[in-house]
C-alpha cells in the first residue's frame, strides 16, 4: 500500500503560548497536551529547590547553579532567565532532537523567553499570546484564584500590563472570554502552521512519487 499525504514527512515546530498570569494559559496548554499525542511540554532546568511531588526530568530538570552555569556556557539553552533569585532554562538538545524526528514542542514561557528563542530559531517558532476579555475580568480572575490583599493584587496587574504591551511581537493573540472556542482556536492555529510547506520537508518525494513522467 502506497503511503498516503498523512505519512509525508514533517520537521517539527516550536509552540509557544503566552499570557499574562490569569488569562487561562495553563488550562488552555493543559487541554492541548491532552488532546494531541504529537505534542510533548517543554521541561525546563531550574536551580530552585525540587518541591513536594516534583519530579526531576518530569515537572523540571533540577541542577545546582553551577550545573546550570555550565550548561549556560555551553550554549545549551535555547533561552535562559532568572526569575524570583532562581535560574531557569530550555535544554536546546531534547527540542532538537523532537523537531527533527517530526514531533512538536509545547513552551509555556514569557515574551523575554519567546524572543530568545526567536533569535536561535526562527524559522522553527510559532508565537501565540492569550488575552483576557477585559481588564476586570482579568483583575475578577486573579482575586477569585488566589485571594490575594489588594496590594498583592496591584502588583500582579502591574505585571500583566507589562506582560500584554508586548502582545504585538506574537504571530496569533487569540481574546479567552469563552474556554472552548479558545481551545478551539488554539488547535486551529496548530493544525494549520503543521501544514505549512516549508515544515513538509517530505513534499517532494511525495509528489515525485505521484507525478507521471511519462
Amino acid at each position: 500500500m502506497t503511503a498516503g499525504a498523512a505519512n509525508v514527512k514533517r520537521r517539527g515546530l516550536m509552540f509557544v503560548v503566552s499570557s499574562p498570569s490569569g488569562a487561562g494559559k495553563t488550562t488552555l496548554a493543559d487541554r492541548l497536551l491532552k488532546s494531541d499525542p504529537n505534542l510533548t511540554l517543554s521541561i525546563s532546568a531550574t536551580t530552585r529547590s525540587q518541591r513536594a511531588g516534583e519530579t526531576d526530568g518530569v515537572h523540571y530538570h533540577f541542577v545546582d547553579r553551577a550545573r546550570f552555569a555550565a550548561m549556560r556556557d555551553a550554549g545549551e539553552f535555547l533561552e535562559h532567565a532568572e526569575v524570583f533569585g532562581n535560574l531557569y532554562g530550555t535544554p536546546r538538545a531534547p527540542v532538537e532532537e523532537a523537531l527533527a524526528a517530526g514531533r512538536d514542542v509545547l513552551f509555556d514561557i514569557d515574551w523575554q523567553g519567546a524572543r530568545q528563542i526567536e533569535a536561535a530559531a526562527e524559522k522553527d517558532l510559532v508565537r501565540v499570546f492569550i488575552l483576557p476579555p477585559s481588564r476586570a475580568a482579568l483583575e475578577d480572575r486573579l482575586r477569585r484564584r488566589a485571594q490575594d490583599p489588594e496590594d498583592v493584587v496591584a502588583k500582579r496587574m502591574a505585571k500583566a500590563d507589562d506582560e500584554m504591551s508586548h502582545w504585538a511581537e506574537y504571530d496569533y493573540v487569540i481574546v479567552n472570554e469563552d474556554l472552548d472556542r479558545a481551545d478551539a482556536e488554539l488547535k486551529a492555529i496548530l493544525a494549520a502552521e503543521r501544514l505549512k510547506r516549508r515544515r513538509r520537508v517530505g513534499l517532494t518525494d511525495f509528489v515525485n512519487a505521484i507525478v507521471s513522467r511519462s
